[in-house]
């Protein structure tokens, strides 16, 4: 089982953008065996100490294997509304950890 965790970063004003890239997105997880743990959409009150830019939103995937997450992000459909990811997302932050 691998576990992800992605800081989200969006641009200003591509909410709706980044929205419609999840909607079509996240349906996709189950098919290569993903779950959506967590979805959070932090509020600055929330956080106790930051030094950086806060993410927009944070995900805390999971995956039985390497090759399920790599054929979710190969999948021909969810290439085909990239450029809705490219247009709403400044940046994004991937950690990767296994189960213990």
């Amino acid at each position: 089982m691998i576990y992800l965790t992605m800081l989200i970063f969006i641009k200003e004003g591509k909410e709706s953008v980044f929205h419609e890239f999840e909607d079509m997105a996240i349906p996709l997880l189950s098919e290569y065996n993903g779950k959506l743990i967590y979805r959070i959409r932090p509020t600055k009150e929330t956080f106790i100490l930051y030094e950086e830019e806060l993410p927009y939103e944070i995900h805390f995937l999971s995956f039985p294997s390497d090759e399920d997450f790599i054929s979710f992000a190969n999948d021909k459909r969810r290439k085909e509304f990239l450029h809705l990811k490219e247009a709403s997302i400044k940046s994004s932050f991937l950690v990767k950890g296994e189960e213990l």
